[in-house]
């Protein structure tokens, strides 16, 4: 196969943010009268910010406008990862590596904001030529619109491209875009083993992540 660039999702692949996300959120709408659950990160595990904050709006029962609950979350979010960045072991070892060999995008669910503030912290940011945001398109994942969006960005053909993900909504995104995915299944929460399937080849950490992993794929077309 020829790989023409890696797309990597950032929460869940580079950082170990879902549980921070998840405890963000549950303590921002529990402190404004709602109601948070594992079941609610899951639904939105994906979506970009307003189908967030839309959510927690009309499901949660935050009676504030979607504006002001991303302003709230984000700045939790910020406050949490200012204090401790979550990375996964190997995953900055891992971008650098791919970086060597591969142009590189980002094409993740968070805040563009968040992006940044992610990457300038953990010193990686340089290596990656594109950020894209679920909120840079019209519908966040599973819908395939950010990783067309990233792949256009970088000019290069979706089933030469391969996407680094994590999640249910993630790997299907990525799919359904018609990229070659890497899974690497979120331990926290794990997507279905009929997703996991789909995938090109399943990783059981960042830090397995190598170029030769990449230069071995033969095949654009998933395992079945």
């Amino acid at each position: 196969m020829d790989v023409q660039a890696v797309i990597f999702d950032l929460d869940g692949v580079i950082l170990d943010s879902e549980s921070v996300w998840h405890e963000v959120r549950h303590d921002y709408v529990l402190g404004h009268g709602g109601r948070w659950t594992e079941d609610d990160q899951k639904a939105v595990m994906g979506a970009n910010s307003m189908q967030w904050a839309r959510y927690i709006n009309e499901v949660c029962g935050v009676a504030l406008a979607e504006g002001e609950i991303y302003a709230g979350v984000v700045a939790g979010l910020r406050k949490a990862y200012g204090a401790h960045l979550p990375l996964y072991p190997g995953a900055v070892e891992a971008v650098r590596r791919l970086a060597t060999a591969y142009p590189l995008a980002v094409a993740s669910s968070s805040p563009r904001e968040i992006i940044e503030y992610v990457l300038d912290l953990s010193g990686i940011r340089p290596l990656f030529r594109v950020l894209v945001s679920s909120d840079d398109v019209e519908h966040g994942k599973p819908e395939p619109d950010v990783y067309r969006e990233a792949c256009a960005r970088m000019g290069c053909a979706p089933v030469h491209t391969v996407a680094v993900e994590d999640s249910t909504n993630g790997i299907r995104s990525a799919l359904a875009a018609g990229l070659v995915v890497v899974a690497i299944p979120n331990p926290v929460f794990p997507p279905p083993a009929d997703v996991v399937a789909a995938a090109h080849v399943v990783l059981g950490s960042v830090a397995e992540l190598e170029p030769h992993t990449l230069s071995s794929l033969d095949s654009p077309h998933p395992r079945r």
